[in-house]
């Protein structure tokens, strides 16, 4: 069971989910959507909690900015032709013409959408659905590659995957094994998704993001930082 706790801080107000566990220790993180995340003993005080928020205040602001900085941003897109759109990490022209049966292709280095009556709201959602269909085939067959990385691959194995918009995260694991990625990450290469599920796996034996994390990490993808950094570029 968790809490919620928020904290002023100043001008912010520091929201933070308080989860108690059997320990002696109370620990802060700072998670890649920016949010806070108290892991406390079961017997500490909720004012002891915020007493420690506070004291870490700078700090978590800090790590707060930095984060704020990765997070996916979606670019306004008016879904006509002339448009560029990426997938798997290139990009491709939109191009958009009437035709008798509505479909989606990659051809020649084009996006093409060919619709009964095409307007920008049709196109927008064949491309939309189109989009989350290669999502789904693709981070199949990712998860696979990726599950490989490890010594026991099932015991990596999440309980379902699931296919979403989101729009603080590339990616979650939930504390029951189900893995979460967003649609919009089929737009980046093969080797930045692969960085996304393979980071997400982890947490399955490693929840947080502490030292633990990243050496399990770093073990299973010793280049994980290249291919974070990659994924920065082609989605920034």
């Amino acid at each position: 069971m968790s809490e919620r706790l928020e904290v002023q801080y100043g001008s912010h107000t520091i929201y933070v989910k308080v989860v108690r566990r059997r320990r002696s220790t109370l620990e802060i993180a700072v998670e890649p959507d920016t949010s806070v995340v108290a892991t406390a003993p079961i017997s500490a005080s909720l004012d002891k909690i915020t007493e420690k928020i506070r004291k870490r205040g700078t700090w978590i602001r800090r790590q707060q900015r930095y984060f704020l900085q990765y997070l996916p941003r979606n670019p306004p897109r008016k879904y006509v032709s002339g448009e560029t759109h990426l997938y798997l990490g290139r990009q491709y022209r939109l191009k958009v013409r009437a035709h008798s049966r509505d479909g989606v292709k990659l051809t020649r280095g084009f996006l093409l959408v060919q619709s009964h009556y095409p307007s920008p709201e049709a196109t927008r959602a064949l491309v939309v659905a189109w989009y989350r269909d290669r999502a789904h085939v693709r981070f199949d067959d990712r998860l696979e590659a990726c599950l490989l990385r490890f010594r026991a691959p099932e015991a990596f194995r999440p309980e379902t995957l699931i296919v979403r918009q989101m729009k603080q995260r590339w990616g979650s694991m939930s504390p029951s094994g189900r893995l979460v990625l967003n649609t919009r990450l089929v737009e980046a290469p093969i080797d930045a998704i692969d960085y996304v599920i393979t980071h997400e796996l982890c947490h399955i034996d490693q929840p947080h993001h502490g030292p633990r994390f990243f050496s399990l990490l770093g073990r299973v993808m010793p280049d994980w930082e290249r291919r974070k950094a990659r994924l920065e570029r082609a989605l920034a």
